[in-house]
């Protein structure tokens, strides 16, 4: 079997960051279903893509959590938590070779990362832009946008309107603000350790001495 990792949510302030593994026995297994990079595919697409990676492959995915991904930076480097992800999705598939979209500007380095992570022995190729040269990575992205976004969907559900969960979201930035102003504190949702959090919760802090 090959497998191919990606992830979704990784540079996002709210919610989830999910790693996918596809494996197949060929990557001809993928021929003319149209799978590409999730990036460049509707939503509605991806959902129907996703249906069919899902019977004609092995899936694995792994979730982290706003609190988890701030509890493993006290540890590690955020690249170093997705290696050992991507590595904890591989070990799930049991592949002999696994293509990994790099985490890392050293491709080589970020292939160690995850190989150190590893309990068996496995092939790591590991590039930049995998999700765009390889359909087993492009079906890996699909599956971690798709559950993200699902993830992201239930979230809304109880908290109102929260956006993409990126900084660079508006509507992400006026529910943070909002929730903050009200609550005096992030939402669990959220990523702490994120620097949008914290200019966020300093601005509070001088509006708030402004009323003084």
């Amino acid at each position: 079997m090959i497998c191919g990792v990606d992830e979704a949510g990784k540079g996002s302030v709210l919610g989830p960051m999910v790693i996918a593994a596809v494996g197949v026995t060929s990557e001809s297994v993928l021929d003319g279903l149209g799978v590409k990079d999730s990036k460049e595919l509707s939503p509605g697409e991806r959902e129907r893509l996703y249906a069919v990676i899902r019977k004609k492959c092995a899936v694995a995915t792994i979730r982290l959590d706003a609190q988890d991904i701030d509890a493993v930076r006290v540890e590690m480097t955020l690249n170093a938590a997705v290696a050992r992800a991507h590595a904890q999705a591989i070990s799930k598939l049991s592949p002999s070779c696994a293509y990994v979209d790099a985490c890392d500007v050293n491709t080589f380095r970020y292939a160690e990362m995850v190989k150190g992570n590893l309990a068996a022995p496995c092939e790591i190729i590991s590039e930049h832009h995998a999700d765009q040269k390889y359909a087993v990575v492009s079906a890996a992205s699909i599956v971690a946008k798709v559950v993200r976004d699902r993830a992201v969907a239930s979230l809304a559900k109880k908290y109102g309107e929260i956006g993409s969960g990126y900084p660079s979201d508006p509507v992400t930035i006026r529910f943070l603000t909002a929730y903050i102003g009200k609550h005096k504190t992030p939402p669990h949702i959220a990523r702490k350790s994120w620097k949008t959090v914290s200019n966020l919760l300093a601005q509070q802090s001088q509006s708030h001495l402004a009323d003084f």
